[in-house]
């Protein structure tokens, strides 16, 4: 990691930047198998099942028998993990329910704001080298407790045509039926346009590789609705003399070992503290199984030095992190200052992989600095608001000289009459 000493401001958009991973390729790939998949429904994807993974997919849904080999399979162990980690999640997200709001603007003029669950939402959990259950609890715990009246899943298949057992499993316990061996860029138009088997869904929600990424994006530009911009999986942690190295490290890497895409970052406040930190990481990334991912995610990675609070908080507002740890002797100074960050983990106890799995906090975060402008997922992403109204006679009389004079203003004639035909057919 390389290391900047105090560097001064007009440096940090250049240290905010994250790895490069616009790819004019994927995008040309993605938007052809979009078509595909719009133009021919199931038999493109089973076409790109063959051309992409090798191997003709005969059936996309996961049988009822294949779930229940599934559970039988998984572990008590993870089952008892998978419960208690479900427990947490659950409450967090049931203390996140909307409430109706209801308001008399004036005499006689109700308004009304009613929270209603998406009806048809798409789940994506990523496959491929570590296939993420967790995720499937992230997504699904919420959109039960929204009450989404539908919920499709998609997955891909490993290369025995097999879903994750754990995938399987934590999707059953949470009570998704509909589950498809789908990956990839062609999952999410599967979802995002219907096909033959595929049921067409209102809202995508979940991570993915660039393939999915970009797909997700092109698609919310005037197909369906998606939880959020996200791209690689990144983490900024904050620390000084008092947190204990090897904790920054293990934090640091807990995130570089998602992928060499994954951008990790300490910032804290003495070359001591770096150096410490920096010896930490390079000897637990051998000890690592996957520590190809993690060296090359570091090298893209940095670390930063301040010599003041100020310029760390500001610095992390700067980067608006995905994960932001807090591992410094007053976290508190630190956290209740920040603005801009997906999920903060204080004090040196709070690691990012509590969030991951099991303290209730949902994982599904705003990465690349969208983290200024995006919430995660929570309870409310599973909810569109509906407004309501209601004028009695006196109510529209009362509005009525407001709503005439700015519609002539406006040049909106017709909209004026809708209200003085009512006014002049009262009582007649």
């Amino acid at each position: 990691m390389e290391t900047f000493l105090n560097p001064a401001r007009a440096q940090w958009d250049a240290l905010c930047r994250r790895p490069a991973s616009e790819n004019p390729l994927v995008r040309e790939r993605v938007e052809k198998i979009l078509q595909r998949v719009r133009e021919q429904g199931d038999e493109a994807l089973r076409a790109l099942s063959l051309e992409i993974e090798g191997r003709v997919l005969e059936a996309f849904e996961v049988s009822p028998s294949e779930v229940e080999a599934a559970c039988a399979a998984v572990s008590g162990e993870v089952k008892a993990a998978v419960a208690a980690a479900e427990r947490n999640i659950r409450a967090f997200h049931e203390a996140q329910m909307p409430r109706e709001v209801s308001v008399e603007t004036a005499p006689g003029v109700r308004c009304i704001q009613r929270p209603v669950p998406i009806g048809r939402v798409g789940l994506y959990i990523p496959g491929g080298t570590a296939p993420l259950f967790s995720t499937v609890l992230m997504l699904a715990v919420p959109a039960n407790i929204a009450g989404c009246p539908e919920v499709v899943l998609c997955t891909p298949a490993g290369p025995d045509g097999r879903v994750n057992a754990e995938v399987l499993y934590t999707a059953s316990y949470c009570g998704v039926r509909r589950i498809f061996k789908l990956g990839g860029a062609q999952a999410v138009a599967a979802m995002a346009y219907g096909t033959q088997s595929v049921p067409k869904v209102d809202k995508i929600f979940g991570p993915g590789n660039q393939y999915v990424t970009t797909a997700k994006q092109l698609l919310s530009a005037g197909t369906v609705a998606i939880d959020m911009p996200a791209g690689p999986s990144e983490v900024m942690v904050v620390a000084d003399g008092s947190t204990p190295p090897a904790f920054a490290a293990a934090d640091l890497l807990s995130q570089a070992e998602h992928g060499p895409d994954s951008q990790v970052m300490l910032v804290c406040d003495s070359e001591a503290v770096a150096d410490a930190v920096g010896a930490e990481v390079v000897r637990r990334t051998a000890a690592l199984p996957r520590a190809d991912f993690a060296l090359k995610a570091l090298a893209r990675s940095r670390c930063v030095v301040f010599s003041n609070e100020e310029d760390i908080i500001a610095f992390a507002d700067a980067y608006a992190p995905e994960h932001l740890i807090i591992a410094t002797r007053e976290p508190w100074r630190i956290a209740d200052r920040v603005t801009a960050a997906g999920s903060v983990f204080v004090g040196a106890w709070t690691p990012e992989s509590a969030g991951d799995y099991a303290s209730g906090t949902n994982h599904t975060l705003p990465t690349c600095g969208w983290a200024r402008s995006f919430s995660g997922v929570n309870l409310e992403s599973f909810f569109r608001r509906m407004t309501l109204q209601e004028i009695s006679p006196e109510g529209l009389r009362g509005l009525a000289g407001t709503i005439v004079t700015m519609a002539r203003a406006e040049g909106l004639q017709a909209h004026a009459e809708a209200v003085l035909i009512r006014t002049a057919y009262e009582g007649k």
